[in-house]
């Protein structure tokens, strides 16, 4: 937080919103070194700036997107919240966050975002995984505009060619949640079939990773309010994902013309099951690492 002094109250107002899902600090700007000191040790500024003051005194300072620290402009009046820097890297959702906590107008014009669609950086943290060719980012976040890209896995050992458009997501450790469910099922359903199966492998919901289901499933708000609930998003496979995977166990959703859900959702997001899939009521769960 970054606030001439006249604002001081502005951002003390802030700095309490934002208490217990950030740790805001609040700084009296003295000068543009003021400002290159937050750049360097805070994760997040957020200035309470015009719009055209604080691009005057980032623009030094910008490098790249994967770098550069996210910023967010509020107005003195406390009226709306402008990410200018990072858009995709947390800015939009503190933006969003203020307009939960305090009123403000979220001023987000990152183009997914601003249209509800998915991106890769979304993506790539909802999977837990470093996104290695980052040049791709642009060609990828294009498609999602017009189109949902699957998200497809590759078991090695393999030689993969990919052109420009192609994302290469690194893997890292932690569980992938494959949920499958009866129509209709609440969210509270689906957290208690997911904590007993965390329970039986030995796992906790703080070593969950991803979650993952069937594209027919997008619109379940029992899945949907389960991952909120946990902090993470689901991410729906298209029928060839799914189907390109091996799973151990039957599956009654072969009447849907598919291999399985729960099993092929945690196996195509990672390396091996470690739990097949187990129904809980109306709530089929896989676990995969």
């Amino acid at each position: 937080m970054l606030a001439f002094s006249r604002d001081r109250e502005a951002g003390e107002r802030i700095c309490r919103a934002l208490e217990g899902d950030y740790s805001p600090r609040l700084r009296l700007y003295s000068g543009p070194r003021s400002l290159a000191r937050a750049l360097e040790e805070e994760d997040l500024l957020l200035p309470v700036m015009a719009v055209g003051i604080v691009v005057r005194l980032l623009v030094p300072h910008l490098r790249d997107k994967w770098t550069d620290r996210p910023v967010v402009a509020v107005d003195s009046a406390l009226t709306c919240a402008v990410p200018v820097v990072g858009g995709h890297h947390g800015a939009n959702d503190l933006a969003r966050h203020l307009a939960r906590r305090m009123g403000l107008f979220p001023a987000v014009t990152t183009a997914t975002d601003a249209r509800g669609r998915p991106h890769l950086e979304a993506v790539a943290s909802s999977l837990g995984r470093e996104i290695v060719n980052r040049d791709s980012s642009l060609p990828v976040n294009l498609a999602f505009l017009r189109q949902d890209v699957p998200v497809v896995r590759i078991s090695g050992p393999k030689v993969v060619l990919v052109d420009d458009d192609v994302a290469v997501l690194k893997s890292s450790g932690g569980v992938v949640v494959g949920i499958g469910t009866r129509k209709g099922v609440s969210r509270e359903e689906v957290l208690s079939a997911l904590d007993r199966a965390l329970q039986e492998a030995g796992r906790t919901r703080d070593d969950v990773r991803a979650m993952a289901s069937a594209w027919l499933k997008r619109d379940e708000e029992g899945i949907a309010g389960a991952a909120a609930c946990l902090g993470k998003e689901v991410v729906f496979l298209p029928p060839e994902v799914l189907n390109a995977q091996m799973p151990v166990s039957s599956s009654r959703a072969s009447d849907l013309g598919l291999v399985g859900v729960a099993e092929p959702a945690a196996l195509a997001l990672s390396c091996r099951l470690i739990m097949p899939k187990k129904v809980y009521g109306r709530v089929t769960i896989a676990l995969g690492e």
